[in-house]
């Protein structure tokens, strides 16, 4: 065994498989002796990603639980290391929203300016905190749907193009009607698009399955957000599953419901925030103190209500599309519930035991009122066109 080895291995047996912070120091002054070793440390990083990927975590989701348990420089860490495995593995990213992931990244680490300073113990500390963890990873259900992978449909990128503008522009603008028209014609436009989809898959006797992706459910008041993106893919003909350990849910769909889940639960999160925030003001501006049980009632009634109105516009879009007339339309109602068997199906297979649980801590009636006023003023029904 070389000396280099020797050296990462006597670090990882005293600090990897032992919680003490003597232990950490121990691995920690081994590696900061040894500059030799770092070649050598950076390979087994590269190792404990790839290990990472055959428990089922894809790259947003480990960069997710790093920030979550760690700290920015075990983010950055982790994020070099999941460019160089990927760099170095003789396979292509397994699938487009992988790619994406990766693409992401690396955007993220081409961003100008140094890397901050660090002593080696100070870097040898972080390695193995980061290596701690991702060794302790628990295996997660693997996404990628057996059979004829993942596709983009068609068009895809210039329908995404024009509702995230939509959402954009709902987020920034700071008068609740124009946001409400704004959010409205967003998911007219992810409605009509879903609907479009199916019919020309089971027109050309398409056989692309549902595929899945997870979406970081963050803290605080995550029961309520997660309920909110519960409505959002229902809505959208997806289906959610909450891990609440580990700080996401799946979202279980066809690819283009999947792309509109996600950007209209992102856009609808900001706008609830900022609702919140400014009702919170108000209630404090006449005299009654607000605090958690107030936002967590606003986000609670904020989801609720929303999905009442996603719901509402869903139907009513699959309900203009069926009532069309055309010819290549009198069969959507089939082909929509064969595509609703199909996600529920997968969503058995992914997760064959699920529990419900209850949204806590709504005992604030201001709040539940002022989050139910703000949906209202977010609802997403049909509407007069609006360019974007």
């Amino acid at each position: 065994m070389s000396t280099t080895s020797s050296t990462v291995d006597r670090a990882f047996e005293a600090a990897l498989y032992a919680d003490s912070d003597a232990a950490l120091d121990t691995g920690a002054s081994l590696l900061a002796t040894d500059p030799s070793a770092d070649a050598e440390l950076a390979r087994r990083g590269r190792e404990f990603v790839a290990m990472a990927w055959r428990r089922g975590w894809q790259p947003a989701d480990v960069v997710r639980i790093v920030r979550r348990e760690l700290d920015d420089a075990h983010v950055r860490l982790v994020s070099r290391l999941i460019l160089d495995e990927n760099q170095q593995s003789p396979n292509p990213p397994p699938n487009p929203r992988w790619a994406a992931q990766l693409d992401e990244l690396g955007a993220g680490a081409a961003e100008p300016g140094p890397p901050p300073r660090t002593d080696r113990f100070s870097y040898a500390t972080a390695v193995l905190e980061l290596y701690r963890l991702l060794l302790r990873l628990p295996a997660l259900e693997p996404l990628d749907a057996p059979g004829k992978p993942q596709v983009r449909p068609r068009g895809d990128a210039r329908m995404l193009s024009r509702i995230r503008g939509l959402l954009a522009k709902a987020e920034a603008t700071g008068f609740p009607e124009e946001a409400e028209a704004l959010s409205a014609k967003a998911q007219e436009l992810m409605a009509r698009h879903s609907i479009d989809e199916a019919l020309l898959a089971a027109k050309e006797h398409d056989r692309n399955t549902p595929g899945a992706c997870r979406i970081g459910v963050d803290p605080p008041y995550e029961t309520a957000k997660a309920v909110l993106l519960d409505a959002v893919a229902a809505a959208n003909r997806c289906q959610a599953v909450w891990n609440e350990a580990l700080g996401f849910s799946t979202v279980v769909g066809f690819e283009s419901d999947l792309d509109a889940v996600e950007l209209l639960y992102t856009s609808l999160l900001v706008q609830a925030t900022t609702a919140m925030t400014k009702a919170e003001a108000a209630q404090r501006a006449g005299g009654r103190k607000r605090t958690k049980t107030f936002r967590q009632s606003f986000l609670a009634a904020y989801a609720h209500r929303t999905g009442d109105r996603l719901a509402a516009v869903a139907e009513e879009q699959r309900d203009q599309a069926a009532g069309a007339g055309e010819r290549e339309r009198q069969d959507l109602l089939p082909v929509l519930a064969a595509r609703d068997v199909a996600v529920r199906e997968q969503v058995t297979r992914l997760f064959p035991e699920t529990v419900t649980t209850r949204v806590r801590g709504v005992s604030d009636a201001a709040g539940w009122q002022e989050g139910t006023a703000a949906a209202d003023r977010a609802q997403v029904r049909a509407r007069p066109p609006v360019n974007p």
